[in-house]
């Protein structure tokens, strides 16, 4: 029973963990639809819009006139999974992630020559995935749905009219729920599955800071820093038919149960440059200290079932290793309407071979973008955006005596489409 509780409680702990970290598998870029077509990249320098809250606090000092942009992108991913093998056997369907939509919101007022203020709203993180009904892999990954809102306010300096600061706390909003079943002691093969669910919530303070300088007439440099946030997220763990052995009856319980996150820094440099009136060139690259994460620890102190259990406290290494992304991308005025944008950018995951689960089988991605931005008016302009994103083939091989085997290789992509409008006052 110990073994059962021990390996179904933390896996989805560890989990819950990685989720929300992973940068290379379900961290959620589309945070401006302009940047989104070019890739992002030159998302800390390009500062064209309100996005620019987002993409670097510094580029609001840039932004002469009061705006908001209001925009919203959807992902539709798709999971083909071959080689599989169960030792309780199952179906391996794949396509288990639902469209997903995200919005973000933005708001910016210069209040001087010098000062700007500004206010976001986006969805920074994001996972929801949801195998079919007798999956091979349910005793590792079933149902998985996380979520994090982040709003921040924002302020920006212009030293002059090369060189401007900005800075401003980010409030985050984490809501999370995770299941997988547990195998039936009494009979193992053909049903009766019980189910372990976590979840949990929690609301961190971080912050985000950036520095925009005009090296030259048609060179811009941007530096963007993301704190680290500190997460305790607080929920509860429910069981129900848990059956470990033949001996044992099914029975019920829930305890409490939290959890310590700590997401690491990350810091990103890019350039924009105007080759001439109708080319613009984007590059940047941006690094994460993911070598931060090397355990993560369930606590359950407050719960006397996990007492009686002996999981008051249940660790499990990750080794996680810092990562780099890489973007480049170009803007072509066609007119005094229209501007296109491709870009193509490449992200490393943090995550190791030895570790990785059906609940975040991801592994190191290139993406592919197009955009466009129509302006008809100077107070009105229009950006949709549409981005392929291919992911390396991964293969998922994990063993244990509570769970049974499961293996299988993953090939994954996934079609970003984003619209927003942004209007000036």
């Amino acid at each position: 029973m110990k073994n059962v509780l021990l390996k179904s409680s933390l896996g989805l702990a560890m989990a819950f963990a990685s989720t929300q970290l992973l940068a290379g598998g379900f961290a959620i870029n589309e945070q401006s639809i302009s940047s989104m077509g070019t890739g992002y990249a030159g998302h800390s320098s390009s500062a064209e819009d309100a996005t620019t809250v987002s993409g670097n606090p510094a580029g609001m000092a840039r932004l002469k006139r009061e705006q908001v942009t209001l925009g919203a992108a959807a992902i539709y991913a798709k999971t083909d999974i071959d080689h599989s093998k169960a030792t309780l056997g199952g179906s391996n369907d794949g396509d288990m992630v639902p469209t997903i939509g995200l919005p973000m919101g933005y708001y910016v007022k210069p209040l001087n020559d010098k000062w700007a203020v500004g206010l976001g709203l986006y969805v920074p993180f994001g996972l929801a995935t949801d195998y079919e009904r007798g999956f091979a892999g349910r005793y590792w990954a079933n149902k998985s749905v996380v979520k994090v809102l982040t709003f921040q306010p924002t302020v920006s300096y212009a030293f002059n009219d090369k060189v401007s600061i900005g800075i401003g706390p980010t409030l985050n909003r984490l809501d999370g729920e995770l299941t997988s079943r547990t195998i039936n002691g009494a009979n193992p093969v053909s049903g009766g599955d019980g189910q372990v669910k976590l979840k949990g919530d929690d609301t961190a303070v971080g912050f985000k800071a950036g520095l925009l300088v005009q090296a030259t007439e048609r060179t811009r440099l941007g530096v963007t820093y993301q704190s680290k946030v500190d997460y305790t997220v607080k929920g509860d763990t429910t069981v129900r038919n848990l059956r470990p052995s033949p001996a044992l009856p099914a029975f019920n319980f829930k305890s409490d149960a939290s959890l310590d996150l700590n997401t690491p820094e990350s810091v990103d440099l890019s350039f924009t440059h105007v080759l001439n009136d109708r080319w613009t060139l984007y590059g940047g690259s941006t690094w994460t200290r993911w070598s931060r994460v090397q355990a993560l620890t369930i606590d359950n102190t407050g719960s006397r079932t996990a007492a009686a259990l002996g999981l008051n406290e249940i660790s499990e290494d990750q080794h996680w290793h810092d990562t780099w992304a890489h973007a480049v991308g170009a803007a072509y005025k066609l007119n005094a309407q229209w501007t296109l944008r491709t870009g193509l950018s490449v992200d490393q995951s943090p995550t190791n071979n030895v570790d990785r689960s059906p609940r975040i089988p991801t592994g190191d991605r290139r993406v592919f973008s197009v955009g466009a931005g129509y302006s008809p008016t100077n107070d009105l302009t229009l950006d949709v955006a549409y981005a392929y994103l291919k992911e390396e083939s991964v293969d998922v091989n994990l063993a244990s005596p509570s769970k049974g085997a499961y293996s299988g290789t993953y090939h994954s992509s996934a079609h970003t489409f984003g619209g927003s409008m942004t209007y000036r006052f």
